[in-house]
């Protein structure tokens, strides 16, 4: 039976960049949030946004996500029934996948909200990534062309790091790539050890 491992971190922990430095071990990594965003094109799931949130949040009957991420990280009512929308399609689309790949030991599933999407319910063992919130807040505000003061609500709408440990078996400090790999080296052996004595 497949294992899922769970990889979760703040935003801008720099999660994404170690679920790729898993990948090149050759291990299936699965991006959520990568995948989410494919999925908000759907026909579908743009329906049910529309309905929700109006017309405001398309330009162009094309999805505004600046503009649906402005409303839903002032109001944990709105983001809670986007996440609604999404992740249960998230999920879906998550288990299709799983099915490609019933021949790998483990898989990675990489989620920015692991937790407060319930999913990590699914994962049977979780990595939480962390990083100083200079260095977090700093990377979005490059990555996305975006606020610090957005950057913090993103932030502020998320578990905090002391919650997400709290849950998790592995913790990795992403303070430089070269200790960040050390300890995604040690993970993958201890991974191995149990894969043996299972």
């Amino acid at each position: 039976m497949t294992k899922i491992i769970g990889l979760t971190g703040g935003i801008g922990s720099g999660k994404t960049t170690i679920a790729n430095y898993f990948k090149s071990f050759g291990i299936p990594v699965y991006i959520a949030d990568d995948e989410a965003r494919k999925i908000m094109q759907s026909v579908e799931i743009i329906s049910a946004i529309k309905n929700v949130f109006g017309d405001e949040v398309f330009e162009n009957e094309k999805l505004n996500r600046e503009e649906l991420a402005k409303i839903v990280f002032n109001n944990p009512e709105k983001l809670e029934k986007l996440n609604n929308i999404v992740h249960p399609a998230v999920k879906k689309h998550f288990e299709q996948w799983l099915l490609q790949h019933t021949a790998a030991p483990y898989v990675i599933y990489e989620a920015a909200i692991l937790f407060e999407s319930g999913s990590y319910k699914n994962c049977d063992l979780i990595i939480t990534v962390t990083a100083p919130i200079e260095s977090r807040i700093q990377r979005v505000v490059e990555r996305d062309k975006t606020t610090r003061e957005l950057v913090l609500k993103r932030i502020n709408a998320q578990w905090t790091d002391e919650q997400r440990i709290s849950k998790s078996d592995f913790i990795i400090e992403n303070t430089s790539m070269e200790t960040t790999k050390l300890e995604v080296v040690k993970i993958l052996k201890i991974l191995k050890i149990k894969q043996n004595v299972v």
